[in-house]
């Protein structure tokens, strides 16, 4: 078996309707303030995990359909290519989200969203 490009996960983005209110619900609930605050996207470091706040986009609607898990990768063009090979389908594809954060969606063969993440400052630890 090949060893794994994916080094565990990292990320869950909820979508949201108001990213301004679910910014202030969610640091009132974690008890932190964002370490990445934009409007287009609000992360919280919990404990060495990211919640991240997305507003709401066709694709990727508010509630439990909408989360999506990210599953951190020390170099997504290595397992982006890989991931598609085996039967997932793009849902979004790989993009710079700032700070040089690579983010990319798929679709399993299964139906369900999968995430990747590149994130260098979040640590490797596989």
């Amino acid at each position: 078996m090949k060893p794994s490009a994916f080094l565990g996960l990292r990320t869950v983005v909820y979508q949201v309707t108001d990213l301004g209110k679910a910014k202030a619900w969610y640091g009132s609930l974690l008890g932190v303030e964002p370490y990445f605050d934009q409007p287009f996207y609000v992360g919280f470091n919990v404990g060495g995990f990211e919640l991240g706040l997305h507003p709401a986009q066709p694709g990727h609607a508010p509630g439990p359909a909408g989360a999506v898990a990210y599953w951190g990768v020390e170099h997504l063009t290595t397992a982006w290519p890989r991931a598609l090979g085996l039967g997932a389908q793009v849902v979004s594809a790989p993009q710079d989200v700032g700070d040089g954060i690579q983010v990319a969606t798929l679709k399993d063969p299964f139906g369900n969203l999968l995430g990747g993440i590149e994130n260098r400052h979040f640590p490797n630890t596989a």
